[in-house]
């Protein structure tokens, strides 16, 4: 096939980082085309997530109803219980599953996280107290999932690549068909009886079911996936089976998500050439791709993107776009991309103890304010990123002592859909600086957010201070000439799984060498409603005060105590690029780096070659032991 000029102009190169990784039958509205409607309706009224309710009673204590009246087997899921008679004491069981993190807001309404259970129905089961008199139930008050997705939301555009997981399944004897929102996975892997893989296809928004079809059955699960652009998710990657013969690569638009048609495939160096079609994929067969490929993807006005010696047969690109006036075409670049979000409301309430059935409890765990001070907590949402900054947000995501409730503090905030994890933290704010301290902390997981309605009822228990101390041991490899000169070191709470708190303090940047260990305090205790939690520290030998290349990095060490220091080391040694040597040019194809003696073995080198200010970037991601490659030809 005659190769058309992709028209490549490079002027600088640089070896970006190497990263050494530790060890580590209902009818729903959501079903219609488009998703959620305009304005915002009750999440809680709507059939995918409303109440299954049992019959009236005059009994003075009761079950009434759950919501959502369903949720993963593995538990973890926010549940509204709603009934009569519960006291503060009230215990809850799911079947025989005692359910934890009890919060009981009044009477009729008691806010619960559901415990893991198998699949299909189970009664709903309340007691106050010790008292056998008041125990009640709800006949298959709640359904079990027969599988979940995670993640478990990503852009309309599709592209997402999620794991689908079940318990007691036998998907390696046959799948015939994974379904999202009735419409098949673009890809779909089978990585064991239990796991499969599947790249989402375009969808519109709003939560939808996911399916698996079998040869003996099928099994579906409401509302597991929603379809809302958002900075979380997981982005392309390698997936498929060992490469035999056949490549199939898809490459879609970083800022929109959108596929990419006619974007260049390039197989080795210029060996083979193919273009995407409308919908962003290319299929390759050729006995050339028996072995390990590197495969190149890059399209017009669209940075590149090269894996080197790529061992298996799906390749899931997301190419970052130029923003020039050239590749705009008519008129002024725009000013940001994407598709617009339909965003849902949450409203709930931060809870205090108190000494009061069914009162509002004072914010003991909080120092009074002083002269220029006042109280006030603030409302995050979970991050899949570690690395986030902390921040504090809007003055909108505030709470403050004086703000109406009924057992607690009233909020109302906005929220991408998905399955979110939300957590507060309360203390003092300087009223002239604006300083912050944190003093007490919660969580809730499980807040099931819906596309352009509201999520009512998120009871946040602020049972938590912030105590705690980690004490850090980090080896960071010596600096060198060029770097690095300093250590990013972090640590976060994992509240579910790559949901992840980012707390005040927890970052630190001391130079290299060291001059002892490093502290982090303020964190919670991982008790009580945060049992099952973890810390997650991490590290990183970088250079300069932009926290860049060269660099080295221990990416987790996960720890659920504070007694025992993290030891974060495993740092790989830095390495230096040999081709181009520095202050020459480079021929545009070849790369070489040389690495100093020690260190672990490196399981990753990435190059990002830059020109045009930042504009134009070139990522190359090549595994261990290659240290010199080449490149195809770009220009020609």
């Amino acid at each position: 096939m005659r190769r058309s000029g992709i028209g490549w102009v490079l002027a600088s190169v640089a070896l970006a980082a190497c990263i050494a990784n530790a060890p580590e039958g209902l009818q729903r509205q959501t079903d219609s085309e488009g998703g959620g409607g305009e304005s915002f309706g009750n999440a809680n009224q709507s059939a995918s997530s409303g109440v299954t309710t049992g019959p009236d009673t005059s009994d003075p204590h009761a079950v009434l109803g759950t919501d959502p009246p369903h949720g993963p087997f593995t538990g973890g899921q926010r549940v509204i219980i709603v009934g009569k008679g519960f006291s503060p004491d009230v215990q809850v069981w799911f079947g025989q599953a005692e359910a934890q993190d009890i919060i009981a807001i009044d009477p009729k309404t008691i806010q619960v996280t559901a415990p893991p259970g198998s699949p299909g129905e189970v009664d709903v089961i309340t007691q106050n107290g010790d008292d056998e008199s008041t125990r009640r139930s709800l006949p298959a008050g709640y359904t079990y999932d027969a599988l979940y997705a995670s993640p478990d939301q990503g852009p309309v555009a599709g592209g997402t690549v999620i794991s689908i997981f079940g318990t007691g399944t036998t998907w390696d004897q046959g799948v015939e068909e994974a379904r999202v929102d009735q419409k098949p996975c673009t890809t779909l892997d089978v990585l064991s009886p239990t796991e499969l893989r599947c790249t989402v296809p375009k969808g519109t928004p709003g939560a939808k079911s996911i399916s698996v079809i079998t040869a003996n059955d099928t099994t579906t699960a409401l509302d597991a996936y929603t379809y809302a652009d958002s900075e979380d998710g997981f982005k392309g990657g390698l997936g498929g089976d060992l490469l035999a013969g056949t490549l199939r690569v898809l490459a879609y638009d970083n800022l929109s998500g959108d596929p990419i048609g006619g974007a260049h495939v390039v197989i080795g160096n210029n060996a083979l050439y193919e273009q995407t079609d409308e919908t962003g994929v290319v299929e390759i067969v050729d006995p050339l791709l028996d072995d390990p490929a590197t495969v190149t993807v890059t399209a017009e006005c669209h940075s590149p993107i090269t894996f080197v010696d790529v061992p298996v047969d799906t390749v899931t690109v997301y190419l970052d776009p130029v923003i020039t006036p050239q590749c705009a075409g008519s008129g002024d670049p725009p000013p940001g991309g994407g598709n617009p979000v339909l965003t849902g409301l949450v409203t709930g309430e931060l809870i205090w103890p108190s000494t009061q059935e069914f009162q509002k409890g004072p914010w003991s765990n909080v120092p009074p304010a002083g002269n220029d001070e006042k109280r006030i907590a603030y409302l995050y949402f979970a991050t899949s990123n570690r690395a986030a900054p902390f921040n504090l947000p809007s003055i909108t995501f505030s709470v403050e002592e004086d703000d109406p409730g009924n057992l607690g503090y009233g909020f109302t905030i906005t929220s991408t859909p998905g399955n979110r994890t939300m957590y507060a933290l309360a203390g003092i704010q300087k009223t002239t600086t604006n300083q912050f301290t944190a003093y007490a902390f919660g969580a809730v997981n499980g807040v099931a957010v819906f596309p352009g309605q509201e999520t009512d009822e998120v009871y946040i228990d602020m049972d938590h201070a912030l105590d705690q101390a980690l004490t850090m041991i980090p080896s960071p490899p010596a600096p060198g000439p060029k770097g690095p000169d300093r250590l990013d070191a972090r640590v976060v709470v994992e509240l579910s799984q790559r949901n992840y708190a980012i707390l005040p303090g927890m970052q630190k940047t001391p130079f290299i060498p060291l001059q002892g260990n490093l502290h982090f305090i303020g964190l919670p205790g991982l008790d009580g409603s945060l049992t099952g939690t973890r810390y997650i520290a991490s590290a990183a030998a970088v250079t300069g005060p932009s926290l860049g290349a060269p660099l080295s990095v221990v990416s987790a060490i996960a720890t659920t105590t504070t007694s025992v220091p993290a030891d974060v080391s495993g740092f790989v040694a830095i390495p230096t690029l040999a081709d181009p040597p520095s202050g020459g040019g480079w021929d545009g194809q070849n790369l070489a780096t040389t690495y100093a003696f020690g260190g672990f073995p490196v399981d990753l080198s990435v190059y990002e070659i830059a020109a045009g200010g930042g504009l134009y970037r070139w990522v190359v991601a090549v595994p261990a032991g290659d240290h010199a490659i080449t490149l195809p030809d770009l220009t020609s």
